[in-house]
């Protein structure tokens, strides 16, 4: 495991990479809004993708490495995710696939993101649908507007809503809340099978 500091547009942002013995791919993971890159499920995805073969990068967005638990601005989140991927793009990843993914807050950074950054897959852990109570607030238009294979892990209560399976896009329903801690195993299981599962086309 490797930490880098990368400048970005809002000041900088930190990646901790995990490498794997193989270079399929190089997956880029944000956190939460107010969680940090230690969090149970994206420990698991990133055990997981290290072991089909996929470089892991948890990024800590500035706002954290500032120090700050409230998060930035949508637009200032996005600037510096993409920053930190073309940083790593060319410094550590070269020419490899890359997928973006993250939980909750950093899930919607992914997806908002995918297209400017040529993601070629998300991996949503989390997908905050709306606020709790708050359905008439959807995010969903985030999560559609992907237009590359996606998965979404998400727990069977979690407050923040549930979306559908859609075209391209693998729906994982596990038990618990939005946390993702109550089977952590089988979130590392979804990501790793899934990951194999998409990156195989790419390596014809």
């Amino acid at each position: 495991m490797t930490s880098r500091v990368v400048d970005t547009p809002h000041g900088p942002a930190r990646a901790e990479l995990h490498c794997a013995s193989d270079s399929r791919a190089a997956l880029l993971l944000g956190h939460g809004a107010g969680g940090g890159i230690d969090a149970p499920d994206l420990v698991a995805a990133t055990r997981a993708a290290v072991d089909v073969g996929v470089h892991v990068a948890l990024v800590e967005q500035p706002y954290r490495v500032a120090g700050r638990r409230a998060p930035a601005p949508a637009n200032q989140l996005d600037a510096a995710w993409l920053a930190v991927a073309d940083a790593l793009g060319e410094t550590w990843f070269g020419d490899l696939p890359l997928l973006f993914g993250g939980r909750s807050s950093g899930a919607r950074v992914a997806c908002r993101t995918s297209a400017e950054g040529q993601a070629v897959a998300v991996l949503c852990l989390a997908f905050p649908v709306h606020p709790p109570g708050k359905p008439e607030k959807s995010r969903m238009a985030e999560l559609d507007g992907v237009e590359v294979a996606t998965l979404v892990v998400q727990g069977e209560n979690d407050p923040f809503g549930r979306p559908e399976a859609a075209h391209h896009r693998d729906v994982v329903l596990l038990p618990g809340d939005h946390n993702l801690k109550a089977d952590v195993g089988a979130v590392g299981r979804a990501v790793g099978e899934w990951l194999d599962r998409v990156l195989r086309p790419l390596e014809v």
